[in-house]
């Protein structure tokens, strides 16, 4: 008995002992990166990593990134990116060691990486132990994972708080609950940078060649400005940025009838609040047109998301809510019962695809647009798949001298009235570049080929940007008086659905002074008065 106890002690000393050697190799690893950007939120964290990535190059800066999202990549300094290795396919926060021990490799300048942990405890401890993070990015708080982090949106704003470096910056693009994250920056000595979409011109996002959004290019252009990196220099970087493989697109296909088809991949979006943005900007773009079609993918472990996708049906106002996946009752129990009698079941998640798209599609009209939210896996992929064999639409597109407004469906039959003949020829030149975009494709990107090939066909080259003669400040201490958004899961509004008025977030009446000695932590350009000010007060 004394042996094994013996044994048993060893073995846990030798356990200990190389714990310590790991650990303390994994922080001299960290020393040889200076400045290490930790990109947090809910959404849209890979695109901001990769355009932080992308500004930071193209300031010169030796720069390695790595995404966890649709498809997690290692990104090279020299842009080119390659998938991360998993065991059994499962992902793991331990990963992030080898992935700094990889970037140290390089003796970079810059590591910008995405959190991948959802519980907070984990996320503080991706923080403390292994990023170690210098600028901390919090883009935004919605709606998601609430069981790991809520219930509430405040809650879920105080867990990703824990990803804020201590003594470090924060950048963030969140209007709502700035004023919780301003608490809980100030409990870390941490300073918190409002970076304002305001700030961000119609004509410098019409540089990209992707859909992107102006919160994601001003936390970029921020972080790239704590670094020393000038605005136009920061911009033409991102331009050459490769997008992440889950970038929002529009699709236009010809159905085997003759029917002419606009499709948008909105998995990527899988809250409510997203799901929303992300289609009225492409319906304000005329990426997308009425009437509109919207299918809704269920998961079993998603239950509460079926739900949440099912009850934004009023405000999409669609023609028809196609619902495949299982439990398909989980979200059509959720569409309001005045919407109900849209919904049609295309049957559980072992239903052949042939037989549900044969279906789906012949309940389209002779030109209508479809959208997908809810949740790419399972039945989704296989609608991506089965999409993407259909040939491509390649009538030609009618460009009008501006952007045409978006049409709203009054009624149920004003919904169904436009006809093929009616269809509004209504696109800009924002549109072009986003249905002819070919986002980067590697061998290893999980899709079907026949949906990767689908991009092979076209490409339309970015706009050039032309700087303007003045720029607005990059990024201020305290965001704008927010305009309240409908927050589904919130409780507050009236019996209407009326958001409740609610007072901005408080800032200091005048920001607190930078240490003397900042270290890495220290822009390399100091700050003018006009960045420091608050968004209220007169320039």
């Amino acid at each position: 008995m004394l042996f094994l106890y013996t044994v048993l002690m060893v073995c846990c000393g030798v356990l200990l002992a190389a714990g310590v050697v790991e650990q303390r190799r994994h922080f001299i690893n960290l020393e040889r990166i200076p400045t290490r950007v930790l990109v947090n939120g809910i959404r849209g964290k890979s695109s901001i990593t990769r355009l932080c990535a992308g500004a930071l190059r193209g300031g010169d800066l030796v720069t390695v990134a790595k995404t966890t999202g649709t498809a997690a990549r290692f990104i090279h300094p020299d842009a080119t990116e390659e998938p991360v290795y998993r065991k059994f396919g499962i992902a793991n926060v331990v990963e992030q060691i080898g992935i700094v021990r990889r970037a140290a490799s390089y003796s970079p300048d810059a590591l910008v990486i995405e959190c991948m942990a959802v519980m907070p405890a984990l996320q503080e401890i991706n923080q403390s132990k292994l990023i170690r993070s210098t600028i901390g990015v919090l883009c935004n708080v919605r709606e998601d994972h609430l069981a790991e982090m809520g219930p509430t949106l405040d809650d879920v704003a105080r867990s990703l708080s824990r990803s804020m470096p201590h003594g470090g910056i924060c950048v963030t693009a969140e209007q709502d609950r700035f004023h919780i994250l301003q608490e809980e920056a100030d409990a870390r000595d941490c300073e918190l940078i409002y970076a304002d979409p305001e700030t961000v011109s119609d004509e410098e996002l019409r540089g990209f060649s992707w859909f992107t959004f102006k919160e994601n290019v001003a936390i970029a252009l921020t972080v790239a400005g704590l670094l020393g990196v000038e605005r136009e220099t920061a911009l033409k970087g991102m331009y050459d940025a490769p997008p992440d493989p889950g970038v929002l697109s529009v699709e236009r296909y010809a159905t085997p009838d003759g029917k002419r088809l606009r499709f948008a991949n909105v998995f990527a979006a899988n809250d409510p609040e997203s799901t929303l943005m992300n289609i009225n900007q492409l319906l304000d773009l005329d990426a997308i047109s009425r009437p509109l079609n919207v299918v809704i993918n269920c998961r079993p472990d998603r239950v509460e998301r079926n739900g949440q996708m099912g009850a934004i049906i009023p405000d999409l106002q669609p023609d028809k809510v196609f619902v495949i996946g299982h439990p398909a009752k989980s979200a059509i129990d959720a569409i309001p019962a005045e919407w109900r009698d849209r919904a049609v079941d295309l049957g559980g998640d072992r239903r052949a695809a042939d037989d549900f798209m044969g279906q789906l599609l012949g309940q389209l009209g002779p030109d209508s647009s479809l959208v997908a939210i809810g949740n790419i896996h399972g039945q989704g992929e296989v609608l991506l798949e089965h999409l993407a064999e259909l040939p491509a639409d390649e009538t030609p597109v009618d460009v009008p001298a501006g952007p045409a407004a978006r049409t709203q469906a009054a009624s149920p039959a004003d919904a169904q009235a436009p006809a093929a003949s009616a269809r509004p020829a209504v696109r800009d030149d924002e549109t072009l570049a986003l249905q002819q975009y070919k986002p980067y494709i590697d061998p290893y990107q999980p899709y079907p080929e026949a949906y990767e090939a689908r991009y092979q066909q076209h490409q339309q080259p970015p706009v050039p940007y032309e700087p303007q003669a003045q720029q607005p400040a990059l990024y201020q201490s305290a965001p704008p008086e927010p305009v309240r958004q409908r927050r589904f899961g919130d409780g507050d509004g009236d019996a209407s659905g009326n958001p409740a008025p609610t007072a901005p977030p408080s800032a200091p009446a005048q920001p607190a002074p930078r240490p003397p000695q900042r270290g890495m932590f220290e822009p390399a350009r100091p700050v003018t008065e006009a960045q420091q000010q608050n968004p209220g007060e007169p320039r």
